[in-house]
């Protein structure tokens, strides 16, 4: 039996199932201890030391960079949590689709708490070598976020 080509998979390590069974573990706890309950020794835990950070905004693009927006969203949204509705492991990869929920509380992106409810959509994708993570590539909905919390984000109409 031939072996696939990971070049044409997307797939950049050969995993075993057992494997991404436990790169789906250690995300799991990465979101819902790390990001849920602000625990930032799970980034320390779970990241490998070269790990590379690829969210926009994400300053530094390091573990450090990480922690720090697990900070800040803790004191925007102190009460934040997260649901995983979908996750999946595809080599050395874990795909998952979350919902986050929190209340407005503290200052996000210079907008004074309004104590509005929100609920986005967040996407992410972690890649794993050695059970560590090495790679991040998150999508949160932020424009609607910024929308719930009674930002203008709308473009001003032209008149006809």
């Amino acid at each position: 039996m031939a072996t696939p080509d990971a070049s044409n998979t997307g797939i950049t390590g050969i995993t075993s199932i057992a494997q991404q069974e436990q790169n789906m573990e250690r995300f799991r706890r990465l979101i819902l201890v790390g990001f849920g309950q602000g625990d930032l020794a799970v980034v320390d835990e779970l990241f490998a030391p070269d790990f590379v950070e690829h969210q926009a905004g994400v300053r530094p693009p390091s573990a450090a960079g990480v922690k720090g927006i697990i900070a800040y969203l803790r004191q925007a949204l102190p009460d934040l949590t997260y649901t995983i509705e979908d996750l999946a492991a595809s080599g050395d990869k874990v795909w998952g689709r979350l919902r986050s929920r929190g209340t407005h509380r503290g200052t996000f992106m210079g907008i004074p708490p309004t104590g509005a409810q929100i609920a986005i959509t967040v996407i992410d994708i972690c890649r794993f070598v050695d059970g560590k993570i090495v790679e991040h590539w998150g999508v949160p909905d932020r424009l609607s976020l910024l929308e719930q919390i009674g930002a203008s984000v709308r473009p001003p109409q032209t008149p006809a």
